[in-house]
């Protein structure tokens, strides 16, 4: 069976898209990114999902992406923000080289700003919506980690570098 060289995990804004493409460039592999093929196999947005299906409808769909990619995909996998929630998924990524990109409420605050495609941060008050997510996830994200790297106020192209030295260890 083949299995992906590392998993990217972590929050809004945290940087999972940008370094995973940037990483599967640098140790010339493809990039799975699982919140493309989510809208991919749907045929509309992950926003689009939740307003028209409910949270609990694209989770499924997420599950079944995740398991997918993790299962057959060889270059990097790039799992959406919220796919730790599931315990099946963490299931799944026990063995795997999970690499948590931690970002602080502030950072990841000022990244995702206003973004209305991120439907768990639209409406309210997105400190407050972004503080609470990650009470929730940060102890996930942790578990599931083989690998923790900031991305605070570091250039992808650093952060991309230490994580290929840490790779090759």
């Amino acid at each position: 069976m083949m299995a992906p060289k590392a998993v990217l995990v972590g929050p809004p804004g945290a940087g999972k898209s940008t370094i995973g493409r940037r990483l599967a460039q640098a140790l010339d592999l493809p990039l799975f990114d699982t919140d493309v093929a989510v809208e991919e196999e749907a045929g509309r947005t992950i926003a689009e999902i939740f307003v028209q299906e409910g949270e609990p409808a694209f989770r499924a769909l997420e599950e079944e992406i995740v398991r997918k990619a993790i299962e057959s995909h060889e270059g990097i996998v790039s799992l959406g923000g919220g796919s730790i929630l599931s315990e099946r998924t963490r299931e799944l990524l026990k063995g795997h080289t999970v690499i948590y990109l931690e970002i602080s409420v502030a950072e990841g605050l000022k990244r995702t700003g206003t973004n209305t495609a991120r439907p768990l941060l639209a409406g309210g008050d997105p400190r407050q919506k972004y503080t609470e997510l990650m009470r929730k996830r940060r102890p996930l994200y942790r578990q599931v980690a083989s690998i923790r790297i900031r991305t605070d106020g570091r250039s992808p192209a650093r952060v991309v570098q230490q994580l290929v030295a840490k790779l090759a260890e």
